[in-house]
């Protein structure tokens, strides 16, 4: 998700910090313009049900993608984009909580739960007609598997895969893993054909084949790209439209505008400032889909004060989650209580975090190696407004401790820079999930050897560790839910990060728009989307 950041300066470790453009989140002025009549399709057909065939649907955007690389690119733009291409074997249900079949139509782990034998679809074929089999499954998983400085720990823990016959897959894990099954409908694990086909790594994702609904057509970077109807989909009936176009339009209330004029049917993330206004504007409908995204303040633990427990559960005490909501969300959000969001299987609503309490911050103060107070930095991302919100707000809660917080505006590159290499004191970002289980995010949060620094905090608690790499591998889901239950409320109390606050995905459509539904990770199934 890293679309305003080069990608040399990436640090995998904490891929799913980025998921929005800031500016996009919640605040900013909105011009309301004059209602225009939506355009619906210019080749609709009736199809059965009452469904419409045909049209060509747009979606505005702030910013585009980056590459259709599935192994190495973050990017939710394009994420978002690839997944109408490449598809994974098992897919997220549409709650968050599970997988189901996909292009494998059945999946069975071992009684010892050390390999996972999948059965394939069959009559699945490629965009350029070559049918899927085994073959291009291992091809596809191992290359994600190996490639550096990408998505390789997803699939960490497999051993191998095997081919016993052209429509069966054996992955085999080196001990047991509960979360493989999620592991296996991650973006990086979508099904390309073997060898590229025929083409070398560069020239496959330049013109990018897979099995989806939609087929590569064009990319004008940094202004649209568009995908075409494949044909010869493997869902009878699907996809319902002949084209879907991403289009990159900065400005906000240009989006708007061009949503209600007609020239675009889907919206994404309009700023929370505007919904109340697009919420009564005729024949445009707003959706707030659930999701996965955390924003926390974190605390860089390699420099003083802040290796002092007493000190974070401080800063922690003195956040008042409520009044960010009300004024960065406009209500739009909840306060955060874990690390873990109640979209994400595990989350325990029962663990309390650390909550606003300022008697209690001013306590832990005292407590601490800096009673008086001290000064300290915020490393600020330069003209991103709900960054510089948070900021003044925490600004004007510490001053009540006797802790100075000076900010420091850095472009939002550079901030992830300096962050991913702990050469900060405090700063603000956020994370979204890529699947169905909370493994993914207990890895970058809680234990460094991932390569994260602990989502950049630099804790390194041994018991922490101990009960990630238990809940990895506890299949009993009572069980399991007692570690995670466990990892939230010593994680809460180690106030390794500020919990802040719990949004949802903010989309506005024009109500010719059927079908539309954004799943937890922010991704979407456009085969089910007609005009």
């Amino acid at each position: 998700m890293f679309d305003d950041i080069p990608e040399g300066l990436r640090v995998p470790a904490i891929s799913r910090r980025r998921l929005l453009q800031l500016g996009a989140l919640g605040i900013g002025a909105f011009s309301a313009a004059p209602l225009l009549a939506a355009c619906g399709s210019t080749s609709s057909q009736a199809a059965p049900g009452g469904t419409k065939k045909g049209g060509d649907l747009v979606i505005v955007r702030d910013h585009d993608a980056v590459n259709m690389d599935k192994t190495t690119v973050f990017s939710n733009a394009s994420i978002w984009t690839y997944n109408q291409i490449y598809e994974p074997l098992v897919a997220m249900t549409d709650d968050g909580q599970g997988v189901k079949p996909w292009l494998a139509e059945s999946y069975e782990m071992a009684p010892d739960n050390l390999s996972c034998t999948l059965k394939l679809r069959q009559g699945v074929k490629f965009h350029n007609g070559q049918p899927m089999t085994s073959a291009d499954v291992k091809f596809s998983i191992d290359e994600s598997s190996k490639t550096k400085g990408g998505w390789e720990f997803i699939n960490s823990a497999i051993k191998e895969v095997t081919t016993p016959d052209d429509y069966t897959v054996v992955v085999t894990t080196k001990y047991p893993w509960a979360p493989l099954l999620a592991d296996l409908s991650c973006p990086n694990n979508g099904i390309i054909p073997k060898d590229y086909a025929g083409k070398t790594k560069d020239e496959f994702y330049a013109n990018p084949i897979g099995t989806g609904p939609f087929v590569w057509a064009t990319w004008q970077k940094g202004s649209a790209l568009t995908l075409k109807k494949n044909p010869s989909y493997w869902q009878a009936g699907k996809p319902h439209l002949d084209s879907v176009t991403w289009k990159v339009v900065a400005d906000s209330n240009a989006r708007a505008i061009q949503l209600q004029g007609g020239q675009a049917h889907i919206n994404e993330a309009p700023p929370f400032s505007s919904l109340a206004q697009l919420k009564g504007t005729p024949n445009v409908k707003v959706d707030l889909f659930p999701s996965t995204k955390t924003d926390y303040i974190m605390m860089n633990q390699t420099k003083k004060p802040f290796d002092d427990v007493h000190v974070r559960r401080a800063i922690s005490y003195a956040v008042d989650r409520e009044a960010l909501v009300k004024s960065i969300l406009f209500g739009n959000g909840t306060p955060a209580n874990s690390f873990m969001m109640p979209s994400t299987p595990y989350y325990d609503k029962n663990t309390p975090g650390l909550q606003y309490d300022m008697a209690k911050a001013k306590e832990e103060l005292a407590q601490s190696s800096v009673p008086n107070g001290f000064t300290t930095t915020w490393l600020a991302m330069s003209g991103d407004a709900v960054d510089a919100a948070i900021a003044q707000v925490l600004q004007a809660s510490l001053k009540e401790l006797g802790i100075t917080l000076n900010i420091q505006n850095v472009d939002p590159s550079a901030q992830h820079d300096l962050t991913g290499k702990l050469d900060y004191e405090i700063a603000h970002s956020y994370w979204t999930m890529d699947l169905a289980d909370p493994d993914e995010l207990a890895q970058f949060a809680l234990d460094p050897t991932t390569g994260g620094h602990s989502f950049d905090t630099g804790m390194n608690d041994a018991s922490l560790i101990d009960l990630v790499h238990k809940a990895q591998k506890e299949f009993d889901k009572t069980k399991r839910q007692a570690l995670y239950t466990e990892l939230q409320t010593k994680a809460a109390e180690s106030a390794f990060l500020v919990f802040l606050f719990y949004t949802p995905f903010p989309y506005a459509t024009t109500s010719n728009v059927q079908g539309f539904n954004v799943l937890p990770t922010g991704s979407y199934h456009l085969e089910d989307v007609s005009l």
